[in-house]
């Protein structure tokens, strides 16, 4: 029996969605306007390294990655909040759909926290 590779995966309508940024002072923005604007349940911060290309030029440098936990069909909307109160010129803003979660924990980010 093959896999069919068209096939979605099942969705729980919940989300991951991540973005990196340079200070601390700048996470918070973006951490006070997603949760404000109720587009996310929680977020994580982890401090990373990130190497990269950018224009012909290879960086590394330190940033923060934040996690957001959150309701797929609040993507746009996400989307936009992250890149309004973001510095880069070009953020990382990427979304993993949940596949499978505890109940419980699932319901919780699908009423946002509240």
């Amino acid at each position: 029996m093959s896999a069919d590779v068209n096939s979605a995966a099942p969705s729980t309508g919940g989300c991951i969605v991540l973005t990196t940024t340079d200070t601390q002072d700048h996470a918070n923005l973006i951490i006070d306007a997603v949760l404000k604007q109720r587009l996310a349940a929680c977020v994580q911060t982890l401090p990373i390294q990130s190497a990269y290309m950018w224009r012909g030029e290879i960086r590394n440098e330190p940033e923060l990655l934040l996690i957001l936990k959150a309701r797929r069909v609040d993507w746009d909307a996400l989307c936009a909040a992250i890149r309004a109160a973001h510095s880069y010129e070009t953020p990382e803003i990427i979304c993993l759909d949940i596949a499978s979660a505890d109940q419980a924990y699932l319901a919780w980010v699908m009423n946002r926290g509240g």
